[in-house]
């Protein structure tokens, strides 16, 4: 048999590995998006509610704060908006992970396995893990920041609704073309940088923990790598994930939803920086952690969907495991 033939007869995970890891980690990040989607709605409201440079510039002036805490705003929206309403941006938040997810996985495999490199014995030293940990989410959410942008400006339009303002966007494709054609290519980046910086902090504490917990626990305990492995591992990195990358999501969130000039430049914040700086002076550092109740409920579940349908995924098609 000649090499090419050869080649031809291996299954598709060998042949095309890291297409084979994008495509299976995109479906498991799908799957729990879908599942914990309306959490991630209500942190976004969290997010914004009493947002004092809003009042300051008196766009909130004489209007009362809508909601209070997580189960009233969840409620508040099925009340007021509907049930589907809890999947406002629904779709824009799957193409995202789509995105994220698979090239995040990605990088952080090949940061692992060839840039830094595993210890003899197959573990993975914990400063390596947090340096590909944070490189990789750092990586995924600049390419899949576009749509993460939109994501949040539709999650936001059934508030607006409420408040008797019109709708911005009557979809996702309209979404992105109007963006695209108010602030350009630059415009479709809005708030990159506090949102790779919430990736990287939140992949510090999701993929370095679940890669550390998990051959921790496979290293010096009797688990062996299985679901129970997993679930244990995906809960601490849940936990981690959202202690780390609430204060970046807050900033991340206010960033990406303040109204802009036909320039496309923020007419609240300068940056990221002032963002923080007005977040913490006008509301106190607390308000950094709005959301985080949400955040956690959320980020807990999805890892724990994410993984295991990541793990399982790989196992039935024959790819080693993560």
């Amino acid at each position: 048999m000649s090499p090419a033939e050869e080649e031809k007869s291996l299954p598709l995970p060998q042949r095309w590995p890291r297409a084979s890891r994008f495509a299976l980690s995109a479906c498991a990040a799908a799957v729990a998006e879908l599942v914990t989607f309306p959490l991630d709605l209500t942190k976004t409201r969290l997010q914004v509610q009493g947002e004092a440079a809003v009042h300051r510039n008196g766009a909130a002036a004489g209007q009362a704060v809508a909601y209070r805490g997580m189960l009233r705003t969840a409620a508040g929206i099925v009340q007021e908006e509907g049930l589907r309403k809890l999947w406002q941006g629904a779709t824009p938040a799957v193409y995202r992970h789509i995105v994220y997810s698979g090239v995040r996985m990605v990088a952080y495999e090949h940061l692992r396995d060839s840039v830094l490199g595993r210890s003899e014995d197959e573990s993975f030293p914990f400063w390596k893990a947090v340096v590909g940990g944070m490189s990789a989410g750092a990586i995924g959410q600049f390419f899949a920041s576009p749509t993460d942008l939109v994501k949040v400006q539709m999650q936001m339009e059934g508030k607006r609704k409420l408040e008797g303002k019109p709708l911005r966007f009557r979809g996702v494709h309209h979404a992105f073309m109007k963006i695209l054609s108010e602030g350009g290519i630059r415009g479709l980046w809005a708030g990159w940088v506090p949102n790779v910086q919430r990736a990287a902090l939140v992949n510090m504490g999701d993929l370095t923990t679940y890669d550390s917990v998990k051959h921790f626990l496979l290293l010096n305990t009797p688990l062996v790598d299985n679901s129970v492995t997993h679930s244990i591992s995906s809960c601490c990195s849940g936990l981690v994930a959202a202690v780390l990358g609430t204060p970046a999501d807050v900033v991340k969130t206010r960033i990406m939803n303040q109204p802009r000039d036909k320039q496309g430049r923020g007419l609240l914040y300068k940056s990221s920086v002032d963002c923080l700086i007005q977040t913490v002076h006008g509301e106190g550092f607390m308000s950094l952690y709005k959301g985080f109740i949400p955040t956690w409920m959320r980020m807990a579940p999805w890892s724990l969907v994410f993984w295991l349908t990541y793990e399982q995924i790989r196992r039935i098609c024959g790819v080693s495991s993560f």
